[in-house]
C-alpha cells in the first residue's frame, strides 16, 4: 500500500487475488476493498470485471448504481495519472474526458446499435416480401437500406474515435477487421442503394438482376454479424 493511501496503477494492480491477497478495485479516484465479498471471491466479479484496476468505465454500463459501493469499505484513493493512450491527445479531447469520463467508452457502442438492427431487418423484409409478394414489405426494406447508409457512417467515423481513445490507435488484427468489414458493409448498403434508386421494379419481376440483388442484401446479415462478434470480442475479452 503506498503512503497515506495514495495508490499508483501499479500498487493497485497488485492486489488482484493473486499477486496479493486482498482484492481492490477503483472508481472514480476512490480505492474499494472488496476481499471480503463473495462476488468478488475469485478477484473476479461476474465472469469479466478484474480486480486491480480502474473500475470506473465498467461500473458506468453495469445494471447497478454506484450506491452498491456504500456496502464496499474504502481503503484510499487512486493517484491520478492519464492513460497510455491519451497521452497525444489534443488538449481540448484530453480536458473533455478528464470532465466526462464516460465519453470514453459510450460513443461508438451507442451508436452501432442502429446500423446493427437495421441491417439485420433489411433481409428479413425481403424474406417477407417474397413469401406474400406484397409491395410495402419490399419498401420497408428500402427505407432501411436508406437510414442504415448514415447510421452505419456515424458508427464507422466513432469508432476510430473509441480505438484512438481506448487503444492508442494500435493497429491489431481485431481493428483491422473491423475497418476492413465496415467498409464492405457501407459498399453493399451504397450498391443495393443506388441499384434500387436506379430500377425501382427490380424485384417484381424475375432476372439474374433481382437474384443478384438478393444475394447482396442476404450477405448483409454475415457482415454484420463478423463486426458484432468482433465488437463484443473487444469489449469483453473474458
Amino acid at each position: 500500500m503506498a503512503e497515506q493511501n495514495i495508490f499508483t496503477r501499479e500498487e493497485l494492480s497488485r492486489h488482484n487475488g493473486k499477486e496479493e491477497p486482498t482484492v481492490y478495485f477503483a472508481y472514480q479516484g476512490v480505492v474499494y476493498d472488496a476481499s471480503g465479498s463473495k462476488l468478488w471471491k475469485t478477484g473476479q466479479h461476474m465472469r469479466r470485471h478484474e480486480s486491480g484496476a480502474d473500475l470506473t468505465a465498467d461500473l458506468s454500463a453495469a445494471p447497478h448504481g454506484a450506491d452498491v459501493l456504500e456496502r464496499v469499505p474504502r481503503v484510499g484513493t487512486l493517484r491520478p495519472e492519464k492513460e497510455p493512450s491519451e497521452e497525444n491527445l489534443p488538449p481540448f479531447l484530453a480536458s473533455l474526458l478528464e470532465r466526462y469520463p464516460k465519453l470514453r467508452r459510450h460513443p461508438h457502442p451507442m451508436t452501432v446499435h442502429f446500423p446493427l438492427a437495421y441491417t439485420l431487418a433489411i433481409p428479413l423484409f425481403y424474406v417477407l416480401f417474397l413469401a406474400t409478394g406484397r409491395a410495402a414489405f419490399e419498401a420497408t426494406a428500402f427505407y432501411l437500406i436508406a437510414l442504415d447508409i448514415p447510421s452505419t457512417a456515424v458508427g464507422m467515423v466513432t469508432g476510430p474515435y473509441a480505438w484512438w481513445v481506448n487503444y492508442g490507435a494500435k493497429l491489431s488484427f481485431n481493428i483491422k477487421v473491423k475497418m476492413s468489414f465496415s467498409a464492405i458493409l457501407m459498399t453493399l448498403l451504397l450498391v443495393l442503394f443506388f441499384w434500387r434508386i436506379g430500377d425501382p421494379r427490380l424485384l417484381f419481376g424475375s432476372s439474374g438482376a433481382r437474384t443478384g440483388f438478393l444475394a447482396l442484401s442476404f450477405l448483409l446479415p454475415f457482415v454484420v454479424g463478423v463486426l458484432g462478434w468482433i465488437g463484443a470480442k473487444m469489449t469483453f475479452p473474458h
